[in-house]
């Protein structure tokens, strides 16, 4: 089947949920890395400060970050 592009709102919020694919470290910080670049940050110390802990503090820093537009479902 084939149907129209169906348009997110800019207000709407990105849900990524962590039990799934999208929730593992290393797509957490890849992440990062494009949301930091969408926004004209330099992702280095973020990315150091994602890895400076166990998963608990990466999904901590990563939702201090982007929390204002991602939503993280446990």
């Amino acid at each position: 089947m084939i149907r129209q592009k169906l348009h997110k709102h800019q207000s709407e919020p990105i849900v990524i949920d962590l039990t799934g694919p999208d929730g593992n470290a290393f797509a957490l910080m890849g992440y990062a890395k494009k949301f930091s670049r969408d926004l004209g940050k330099d992702s280095n110390e973020l990315i150091t400060k994602m890895q400076s802990g166990d998963y608990d503090n990466l999904i901590n820093v990563f939702d201090d970050a982007f929390g204002d537009f991602v939503i993280l479902e446990k």
